[in-house]
């Protein structure tokens, strides 16, 4: 049998009616089953059970096979023998409505994720701040994001309000799917599938930027969620993030497994750098130099150097990179250019043409 995402045993209409409203909040799919033996049938290929306490004592009898995740759920006060009955059935507890509704959201939600193929565990997070104005971080995070998207589940979060935005960058000017805007409001779990589901996508990676015009004000529970959700849902989520950091985005930063500071080898862009590189290591100590070379007379180790940050990537300029960027082709238009190259290096991916090279 297949893998179901929440299997719901009961007879109770307005149990059922509850339910369905919360596992559709949750963006997970719900299995009914209407009395103990059908329930029984797609009992082990759930993710999550729900007992209702109409049934508890029908399961019990049928003494199912003991797994994780198993719940008896009714509208409280639940009655004294629902414990007795729970325990018979293998339930870990006895959930009452609509009290435990949050709490309950969270479990279907975190079910959705598993049976959507989301892996356990959470993403693999790079966050990526221009050292000065202009040194190409968006630019070079969304050939990050672009690279790895190739290979594995990637998704962008551009959190700098201010910048070109993260969608036209990569070709998604104009594109259908939420944005910044549409996400503030919202409260509780978000469902990592159902997010990934939403934004705007290019060639397996999913975009969260913002509308035209004035930036919508960030709060921090809606950003640390949306950052928990797209952690749960991907194998690399890439940030670019403003280089006036905030207190939102300052604790974006201490939730990255690394972060990389974009820097121009200019003597302003080393100076402006390391006020910024300041500002991180007190926040993360894993930060790394990623030079822009061509664009001034410091050797790349140098002003890694004088930053006091290990070098990752070496960037040399792309002529027609501007010109590819106007046309919606993106940043990494061409897997041999070598911004493609300094993505995989900072990456550790190999291509073919790396290999043969």
């Amino acid at each position: 049998m297949t893998s179901t995402t929440a299997l719901l045993i009961t007879r109770d209409e307005l149990l059922l009616d509850d339910l369905l409203r919360l596992a559709a909040a949750a963006g997970c799919t719900l299995e009914v089953a209407h009395d103990a033996p059908a329930g029984l049938r797609a009992w082990s290929s759930a993710t999550v059970v729900l007992v209702g306490v109409d049934l508890a004592s029908r399961v019990a009898e049928q003494r199912p096979p003991r797994r994780e995740q198993v719940h008896v759920v009714g509208h409280g006060p639940a009655p004294d023998d629902a414990f007795r009955h729970a325990l018979g059935a293998g339930a870990v507890d006895v959930v009452e409505l609509p009290g435990s509704e949050t709490w309950l959201v969270e479990v279907l939600t975190d079910a959705g994720d598993a049976v959507a193929g989301r892996r356990a565990g959470r993403a693999h997070t790079v966050g990526v701040v221009a050292g000065s104005g202009g040194a190409g971080a968006t630019t070079f995070a969304c050939a990050l994001a672009l690279t790895a998207a190739a290979t594995r589940a990637a998704t962008l979060v551009d959190l700098d309000p201010l910048g070109p935005g993260a969608d036209r960058v990569v070709g998604l000017d104009g594109a259908d799917g939420v944005r910044w805007d549409g996400l503030v409001t919202s409260r509780g779990r978000l469902s990592s599938h159902s997010l990934r589901t939403a934004l705007p996508a290019k060639d397996g990676l999913a975009v969260l930027t913002w509308e035209m015009g004035a930036p919508t004000e960030l709060d921090a529970a809606s950003v640390r969620e949306v950052l928990s959700a797209t952690q749960r849902g991907n194998d690399l989520v890439v940030v670019d993030l403003p280089r006036a950091l905030d207190d939102v985005t300052a604790e974006v930063v201490t939730r990255c497994d690394r972060v990389l500071l974009v820097t121009d080898p200019t003597v302003p862009g080393v100076a402006s750098a390391g006020k910024v590189a300041a500002v991180l290591r007190s926040l993360n100590p894993r930060v790394e130099a990623v030079v822009r070379a061509g664009r001034g007379t410091l050797p790349a180790a140098q002003v890694a150097e004088a930053l006091g940050l290990p070098l990752v990537a070496d960037v040399p300029r792309h002529r027609r990179l501007a010109e590819h960027v106007d046309l919606g082709l993106g940043p990494v238009h061409g897997h041999r250019s070598a911004l493609a190259r300094a993505a995989r290096t900072t990456l550790g991916l190999r291509s073919r043409q790396d290999r043969v090279a």
